[in-house]
């Protein structure tokens, strides 16, 4: 089924009955050294073309790595043993680096790697925490133009980021300063608005599933409640829950549990979705 880099080591990945994975790590999907993934396909999907998540790393989109996300990537794996799972780094920003648009081309980059090594056009699952949540989002509403998302996962992530809350936030002014390459702007919108996820709903925005803390003390609780109802104004197939925490606490073991459960259910609510309830864009 696939063809992958021989400089990356082949393993095999039971994680239970009938559920294994061939894995490769740190693949390279485009030039750069930062530029890496890690790749599970089901040995025994009943999906001869299988969706796939791509798993988005958190850090301040100036930190953090893929390795974050590896034990979550198996837990999930478990819980949905018929999906092709890449997990990947990207580049990083600095103060001589903007995280975008490199990080919002980096999942693109991802995309366009795994089509070419699986030889068909998957849908794909963006999950992402904090800043990987808030790059899903913006992917997805903003850049997907060939609409590849099937569905994003956001996890403490970062909607607003005019929101006077999330102003409080610690780095803000690496966000202010770093965040977006001034040339990506046109000179009608705010670079605020520009990198902010909920700038970009529409109708024909992608079904969008929701998690935050409710003693989160980075990502206030108001990032999700102007979400929600950015999303219920266009109608966008959507969900979200709270949980009992701070900004780390989504992946504790109830939490996790929890969330990959709700997961399951949002994602199967989308699929039986008929075709007449979706136009050529999106889903209504």
């Amino acid at each position: 089924m696939l063809l992958l880099t021989t400089s990356c080591r082949k393993k095999t990945i039971n994680l239970g009955k009938e559920v294994s994975f061939e894995s490769e790590e740190n693949i390279s999907y485009s030039k750069d050294s930062e530029q890496k993934m890690d790749l599970y396909i089901p040995k025994n999907s009943l999906n001869s073309k299988p969706d796939i998540f791509i798993i988005i790393h958190g850090g301040g989109w100036r930190g953090g790595e893929k390795s974050h996300l590896s034990f979550f990537t198996l837990s999930m794996m478990q819980k949905f043993p018929n999906h092709i799972f890449a997990n990947i780094d990207y580049r990083l920003a600095s103060t001589s680096r903007f995280a975008i648009p490199n990080q919002t081309d980096d999942i693109n980059n991802a995309m366009l790697y795994l089509e070419k090594t699986l030889h068909y056009k998957p849908k794909f699952i963006l999950l992402g925490n904090s800043a990987g949540g808030h790059l899903s989002m913006l992917y997805a509403y903003k850049f997907d133009r060939a609409k590849k998302v099937k569905a994003v996962i956001n996890i403490v992530g970062p909607s607003d980021l005019s929101d006077p809350n999330f102003k409080k936030y610690t780095d803000y002014s690496f966000v202010e300063k770093y965040l977006i390459d001034p040339k990506s702007l046109s000179s009608n919108i705010s670079m605020m608005n520009f990198a902010s996820p909920a700038h970009w709903i529409n109708s024909t925005s992608v079904p969008t599933f929701s998690y935050y803390g409710n003693s989160d003390q980075i990502i206030p609780l108001s990032q999700k409640k102007i979400l929600d109802s950015l999303l219920n104004k266009n109608k966008i197939v959507n969900e979200s829950f709270e949980f009992n925490g701070g900004h780390l606490d989504w992946d504790k073991e109830n939490n996790a549990s929890f969330l990959m459960t709700k997961i399951d259910a949002f994602l199967k609510k989308i699929d039986q979705k008929k075709p007449s309830e979706t136009n050529s864009e999106g889903w209504k």
